[in-house]
């Protein structure tokens, strides 16, 4: 497994060792040891442990989120595509953070297997690439609706490149009414 470094020093792209031959191929998703090895070589705090695993399948064009709980319920995510592609972002919004409302955002997909992490306190969101693209992620606590919150997915002080070729993203309701992050209860 390898850790890459974002321009959030908090976010990062994990890539697994993938062995392959003419039957296919083997990874390890998730190894607890090796993970909080690497992140400590980056100088990252271990995450709380994983209690709940996730999984939704979207057509191209769905985009998701921006998503986060507020405590006493934040999630951390290790988020992974396995079957189609998504982009993937994670945003800052803890308040006195060097890289508050600003942006990361990484391609994942069933073919490159890259995973993200991204800790408590940033928000998250990803539009599908592909139809029927099964994103999985793995939380530090269990979903609880009142702590979740939700910021705008083109909030222009974010100011998000999502590749979407000019078109309209589809949103579910509480999406497309997701306040904008100076108007967002945040960390």
């Amino acid at each position: 497994m390898k850790l890459i470094p974002t321009r959030i020093p908090d976010v990062v792209i994990v890539e697994p060792a993938v062995f392959g031959d003419e039957r296919g191929w083997f990874m390890e998703s998730y190894h607890h040891g090796k993970f909080v090895s690497a992140l400590a070589e980056l100088g990252l705090p271990a995450p709380r442990p994983f209690v709940q695993d996730n999984h939704s399948c979207s057509k191209a064009g769905v985009l998701r989120g921006l998503h986060y709980q507020l405590p006493p319920h934040p999630q951390g995510k290790l988020v992974r595509v396995t079957q189609g592609a998504a982009f993937d972002v994670a945003v800052d919004i803890r308040k006195g953070s060097p890289t508050y409302g600003q942006w990361v955002g990484v391609e994942l997909s069933a073919e490159n297997k890259r995973q993200l992490w991204i800790p408590e306190g940033f928000a998250h969101g990803f539009v599908s690439l592909q139809d029927d693209t099964h994103f999985l992620y793995k939380t530090t606590d269990v979903y609880a609706k009142d702590c979740e919150r939700a910021i705008a997915w083109n909030d222009p002080d974010i100011g998000i490149d999502w590749p979407l070729k000019g078109q309209q993203p589809e949103l579910a309701p509480k999406d497309a009414q997701a306040p904008r992050l100076c108007d967002a209860e945040t960390f």
